[in-house]
């Protein structure tokens, strides 16, 4: 069996996965997901792609194939929806420029205002820049802050949807979600966080007809 995409010593994240990051306000999702990407120390071991990059710089960990979708996204808000894009990929030019068209193809709300600036968008056309931004450059694993967070249902009912499809397409995907029962509905597995540590790891549906549940989000 192959390494694991992701692997923090608690628990692991397989191709073509998705795992929910749970827990309430506080419990740690953020800091985990951000060390992850190399903003803070860790006193775990944390492997990617089989290799061990707790000592690695954030721009190496992205380099190996890690896309990230921040909370509150941190788009480039002067910038339009294909500068936005452009500017985050490593890609060379005519690569770039290809993935681009499939991008705006890929997420049409965007690719009907491309020349469009970012603070112009509605918060859903936003969300789905700013994870059309973190697919730019094929990651093989892509981490998600709090994505659902201020859109409304269709909206959100789409963003799901889209990351069904890119996990079937072989990515990773760790996403952290406060509201439990949205990521339990397109995850595996559900990972639930209390005053920074893993209490516990279960399927999906477990989680779900868990009584429980309720008083783990509450737990902080």
């Amino acid at each position: 069996m192959s390494a694991p995409i992701l692997d923090v010593g608690d628990f692991a994240v397989e191709r073509g996965e998705i795992v929910a990051l749970l827990g309430a306000n506080g419990a740690g999702k953020t800091t985990l997901i951000e060390t992850i990407l190399g903003f803070h120390r860790s006193a775990r071991t944390i492997r990617l792609f089989g290799e061990d990059v707790t000592a690695l710089p954030v721009e190496r960990r992205v380099a190996l194939g890690v896309g990230y979708v921040p909370e509150r996204r941190r788009l480039f808000a002067g910038l339009t929806v294909a500068e936005n894009l452009e500017a985050s990929s490593r890609l060379p030019v005519a690569q770039r420029r290809r993935r681009l068209e499939e991008m705006l193809d890929a997420f049409p709300m965007l690719g009907e205002r491309p020349d469009a600036r970012a603070w112009l968008l509605s918060g859903g056309q936003q969300q789905m820049l700013a994870l059309a931004r973190a697919l730019m450059d094929r990651p093989r694993l892509l981490l998600l802050d709090e994505p659902t967070l201020g859109l409304a249902p269709v909206v959100v009912a789409d963003l799901l949807a889209r990351l069904q499809a890119t996990a079937a397409d072989g990515t990773a995907i760790l996403v952290s979600e406060q509201r439990a029962s949205l990521a339990l509905r397109i995850a595996s597995r559900g990972v639930v966080l209390s005053r920074g540590r893993v209490v516990q790891i279960a399927s999906s549906q477990e989680l779900l007809n868990n009584p429980q549940l309720a008083d783990l989000m509450a737990g902080g």
